[in-house]
């Protein structure tokens, strides 16, 4: 029985014996010798995977800027690195990085606890994805801010949180780095990826809600009306389902302030100019 035994431990090990030497050979005989320059490249970069940049993550954002020629590369960005990272991977490669304009993720919805106070009693899962499907949400606007910080969950920079006093989420310039996270999890849409701005100065529509006038009024006291008044300022302003949109070019320094003080329910939100202390501060 020992030598039945002895004998079959001796067949497996030279099977497997034979399955390792043709594993090794068809490995040897199909491998891929990667470009070095890729992982040169993807040590410069966050790691975070973000997937901002269109890629499946930050190794397939490196190969792609190996492979590139600079023509192409100047089409490739990383998001979550920003300028100076793309000046690095510009450096390594030898080529010349094209600059962008900074930009923020910005929340299209004021509708705070005091703006838009509780009007429905929601009892289910602490989810805006999950609420979304099943209500219409505590303050009885089919298109605000369900406040249960799905957006913050999903920040892989910590760039968002939750304003304890008015529920809504807020978020950080300083941090945040326009990877789209936020863009991409909010089941109502309503984080859009725009220009900073010259020392922080934005002009922007702080509301999505598409009701009429006196109906997105009685959910929301700083709802947009579409009452015209911010396109008799800026002829590029346009209205389209009861709801006012700022484009990104419109200029922020020449028209935001007008703009703010014009709208009769503060929903254009106006981030002011900064001063010299704070951008340094930023920087």
């Amino acid at each position: 029985m020992s030598a039945l035994i002895i004998s079959n431990v001796l067949i497996l090990a030279g099977i497997a014996l034979i399955a390792a030497v043709v594993l090794y050979v068809v490995s040897q005989k199909f491998k891929v010798e990667e470009n070095p320059k890729i992982a040169e490249i993807e040590a410069l970069l966050p790691g975070v995977n973000c997937g901002a940049c269109g890629k499946a993550g930050c190794h397939a954002f490196a190969e792609a800027c190996a492979k590139s020629s600079a023509e192409e590369f100047k089409n490739l960005f990383c998001t979550a690195g920003g300028q100076e990272v793309m000046n690095k991977v510009a450096a390594r490669l030898g080529y010349v990085a094209a600059a962008r304009e900074p930009t923020v993720a910005v929340l299209k919805c004021n509708g705070t606890c005091q703006n838009a106070p509780d009007k429905v009693i929601y009892t289910g899962m602490k989810s805006c994805r999950m609420a979304a499907r099943i209500s219409v949400g505590r303050s009885g606007c089919p298109n605000g801010c369900l406040r249960f910080g799905d957006c913050v969950r999903a920040c892989p920079f910590g760039a968002i949180s939750l304003d304890e006093t008015t529920g809504i989420p807020v978020v950080d310039e300083n941090k945040c780095t326009s990877c789209g996270a936020c863009v991409r999890t909010c089941p109502r849409g309503l984080y859009e990826i725009r220009p900073k701005g010259k020392n922080g100065v934005r002009v922007y529509v702080a509301c999505s809600n598409t009701q009429k006038g006196a109906l997105a009024r009685k959910n929301c006291k700083a709802a947009c009306i579409a009452c015209l008044k911010c396109t008799k300022i800026c002829p590029e302003i346009r209205v389209e389902n009861n709801l006012s949109y700022i484009p990104p070019t419109v200029s922020a320094e020449e028209f935001g302030k007008r703009l703010a003080e014009a709208c009769p329910t503060g929903a254009i939100a106006y981030t002011g100019e900064k001063t010299s202390t704070e951008v340094k501060n930023e920087q």
